[in-house]
């Protein structure tokens, strides 16, 4: 959509509507990952922010949460591999890498990161939380980052993601502002915690979709709750 020579900007000149279709289409690929049958296996939470919060509702054991995290880096590390091909286009734009925009001060992109990761979170949590919308859930990624990417790219990237921005860093050697994408939205996703917290009990399931299964963590969670004297 925005590499160096890419014939988008001639198709779609507008960069606004280029980055509706991107938010859409990165939304997309994350519900379609949670509709797929590995979502069914996982709970599709593909993101450190999401994992935290379910570990912090207690839906997910410690020791998994780590497991899920540690897999969530490296798969995004693996991911960006593919993206050397591209070569120069891909160089124009650090491969997709997030950093603070021209003009805005990294204060500025950590409050960026956290407000989104915050609102995406805690929309998560009321989707879950009510069984009449629950199935909806996935379908909510797509609009949400319809909204927030012509919102708030310019000024931060809008990762809402710290393995979405570690696998770019690692490929294009870009680090600037690294933290920011890291604390900024396990802030916003901590603070989301804490709004949604009335709705923890009434999250089942450590799961984006398929929420009439037990996943290996909801066992074992379960298992380490009995074992509990008293």
């Amino acid at each position: 959509m925005f590499g160096s020579g890419s014939p988008m900007a001639t198709l779609i000149p507008n960069v606004k509507v280029r980055q509706i279709i991107t938010g859409f289409l990165f939304g997309s690929v994350g519900a379609s990952i949670a509709l797929s049958n590995i979502g069914k296996m996982s709970g599709a939470h593909i993101n450190p922010a999401v994992t935290m919060v379910f570990w912090l509702f207690r839906k997910i054991e410690g020791r998994l949460a780590i497991t899920y995290v540690l897999a969530q880096l490296t798969g995004a590390i693996i991911g960006c591999l593919p993206l050397l091909i591209w070569g120069s286009m891909g160089r124009s734009i650090d491969f997709g890498a997030t950093y603070p925009g021209e003009g805005y001060s990294s204060q500025t992109a950590f409050l960026g990161e956290v407000i989104t990761t915050f609102t995406m979170v805690l929309l998560l949590i009321v989707f879950i939380g009510f069984r009449q919308i629950r199935q909806l859930t996935p379908y909510m990624f797509p609009f949400l980052y319809a909204i927030m990417v012509p919102l708030e790219a310019a000024i931060s990237g809008t990762s809402t993601n710290p393995a979405r921005s570690l696998g770019p860093a690692v490929i294009s050697g870009q680090w600037q502002g690294w933290w920011i994408y890291f604390i900024g939205p396990i802030a916003g996703a901590f603070m989301a915690s804490l709004a949604g917290s009335v709705l923890a009990k009434r999250i089942t399931i450590a799961k984006l979709y398929y929420f009439d299964g037990e996943s290996e963590g909801d066992i074992l969670l379960r298992r380490s709750e009995l074992q509990k004297p008293g």
